[in-house]
């Protein structure tokens, strides 16, 4: 399988109307940075960092980013979304 490099964007429009938003920088398929924005809300609010900084160095697979996901959304919560939702706005960027 070729390596995948460059940036990915991706957004979805949840059902309630919400919109999560995604910036993925890939080096060597491997997430160098992501960014994850929208109108969600999340609680605590400083667990989108924390989660975003566990995603970086693991490979852009699916199976790897819903490990990290439902691991640190766990005792969060989440107004707007789900953890499936962030999942496949990480996964349908392009």
């Amino acid at each position: 399988m070729q390596a995948r490099n460059g940036i990915l964007k991706g957004e979805l429009k949840v059902k309630n109307g919400k919109l999560i938003k995604c910036r993925i920088i890939l080096k060597n398929s491997l997430i160098e940075d992501i960014k994850l924005h929208g109108d969600f809300f999340i609680y605590p609010e400083e667990k989108i960092e924390e989660i975003e900084e566990k995603m970086k160095g693991i490979r852009y697979d699916e199976g790897e980013i819903k490990k990290i996901l439902y691991e640190n959304f766990k005792d969060v919560e989440i107004i707007g979304a789900s953890i499936e939702d962030f999942l496949k706005a990480i996964i349908n960027a392009k």
